[in-house]
């Protein structure tokens, strides 16, 4: 089943032992496009603090109850790493917090890029000896917030065409899969399903996406409709 990220904004957080809090937040890794954790406002419990939840900790949305259940205990996530969810998420971040939860090393076995589809990638299990030891630099943000990227306008090869609403991600493997982009300053009413394949590149400093598309093309994409759940997974169509 495929559906809207925002819609999941809001929903219950329910630990083994208790309520954890509220999605406040999803952060996506930029090379796959997966959704790597979930940012969760505790509320009162723990004095409002925000904590990232991983993927690998993820159970099945209750999408009819607004309830999500995830594999922690309240106690855990009290004692574990305290990381600024409102500054960039770095690398070495993640490491404590995988050496913390004992989860998965995501980024030691996937594969992908901006420009196709990536299978969901075969997880390492966490290594206190494993290093910070990336092909990418280590001051460079791997992770993306997906409210941030909300109102990134969507340039086309012959100009602006709309701007980014939310997302479409796949719940079997987390994988953001389309783009909903408002386009309604350019044609009235209209949101239309741009699929991630068609991104070219992204100027995150500008809060511009990138397209191999002419306008024409963004028009004749699906039109979003909030009541459909299956969407092609051909992205390049």
């Amino acid at each position: 089943m495929q559906q809207r990220l925002d819609s999941m904004i809001g929903y219950t957080i329910h630990a083994s032992d208790g309520e954890l809090g509220k999605v406040q937040d999803f952060y996506f890794d930029d090379a796959s496009w997966i959704i790597r954790y979930m940012v969760v406002e505790t509320g009162n419990w723990l004095s409002g603090r925000k904590v990232l939840i991983s993927l690998a900790a993820f159970g099945k949305p209750d999408v009819a109850a607004g309830l999500f259940s995830v594999n922690l205990t309240c106690e855990q996530v009290k004692n574990s790493p305290d990381i600024d969810t409102q500054k960039p998420v770095f690398r070495q971040h993640e490491l404590k917090l995988h050496e913390y939860y004992q989860w998965p090393l995501y980024w030691n076995g996937g594969k992908g890029g901006i420009l196709g589809a990536t299978p969901y990638p075969v997880l390492k299990a966490a290594d206190p000896k494993d290093s910070l030891e990336e092909p990418e630099k280590k001051d460079d943000p791997q992770l993306r917030s997906t409210r941030h990227m909300a109102n990134y306008h969507i340039h086309a090869t012959d100009g602006e065409i709309g701007y980014v609403e939310d997302f479409i991600f796949d719940e079997a493997n987390w994988t953001l899969s389309y783009l909903i982009v408002d386009t309604s300053s350019w044609f009235i009413g209209k949101m239309v399903l741009v699929p991630r394949a068609w991104i070219k590149s992204i100027v995150w400093i500008e809060a511009r996406v990138h397209i191999d598309r002419v306008r024409e093309a963004v028009k004749k994409c699906l039109v979003y409709d909030p009541l459909n759940t299956e969407y092609p997974h051909n992205e390049s169509a």
